[in-house]
């Protein structure tokens, strides 16, 4: 943990420091911005391997920050907003945060969603590992063919028609379990507790916020999806 880097990106001086001095004590190392122009900064220059972002910033908004670094980069992030309407968490989900906090809330319960972001991640690398490392034949363990969709899983890289696309790792690991249950109908609860995990608890838009970011990567039209299909009022099926 002592190697886990965090930006923690608040302009409330004393909310910064105390959200300092909580993760430093958890034994990570921090670093910090007050504004949206230089938490894109340190950003590109630190390489955190997390971020807490809020979202009322001076000059460019959280929202947008979280957009811009989304475009270039898959560092897990938790934003902080001081509203707690449910516009506010769908357009971060949206923008590609992986997670939110409303304000006030205690510093446990930030560290605790810190650590199974951080965790997440942990068990993505791991499982990649694992699928790199599996015993021959190779091509029929690491690779899910559908067509002209290939998913591989040791690279995490999803194919259509010969372009390949670097998913972030929610969209990744969301299209391998519906893969992996083509066919059948999930529900959006049962998709929540296996992608996500029993502690989040972002709701069912989250899925549907997903399944929309899929579908622009993998539907030839988007707007007529052929493998990832609505089953009003319970969830979504995989069609191979």
């Amino acid at each position: 943990m002592s190697n886990t880097k965090v930006l923690v990106v608040e302009d409330e001086p004393s909310l910064l420091e105390t959200l300092d001095y909580s993760l430093r004590r958890q034994g990570y190392e921090v670093i910090t911005a007050t504004d949206g122009r230089k938490a894109l900064e340190t950003a590109r220059q630190q390489q955190p391997d997390l971020i807490v972002l809020d979202i009322m910033l001076p000059g460019i908004d959280g929202f947008e920050v979280c957009r811009i670094l989304r475009q270039e980069r898959n560092t897990p992030i938790l934003m902080l907003t001081a509203r707690s309407e449910e516009v506010d968490k769908v357009v971060g989900l949206e923008m590609g945060a992986d997670d939110y906090l409303t304000k006030p809330f205690s510093m446990r319960e930030l560290t605790a969603r810190v650590k199974a972001l951080l965790r997440r991640v942990r068990l993505d690398r791991e499982e990649a590992t694992t699928s790199a490392a599996t015993t021959l034949p190779a091509v029929a363990t690491e690779r899910m063919l559908f067509g002209n969709l290939v998913i591989d899983l040791s690279r995490r890289e999803v194919t259509v028609q010969g372009v390949v696309h670097h998913l972030k790792p929610k969209e990744f690991d969301l299209l391998v379990f519906l893969a992996r249950h083509r066919r059948i109908v999930l529900s959006r609860d049962l998709i929540l507790e296996r992608v996500w995990g029993w502690e989040f608890d972002g709701g069912s838009r989250t899925v549907d916020v997903h399944v929309r970011w899929l579908r622009e990567k993998i539907e030839i039209d988007p707007s007529d999806p052929q493998r990832i299909i609505t089953v009003r009022g319970v969830g979504y099926r995989f069609e191979a």
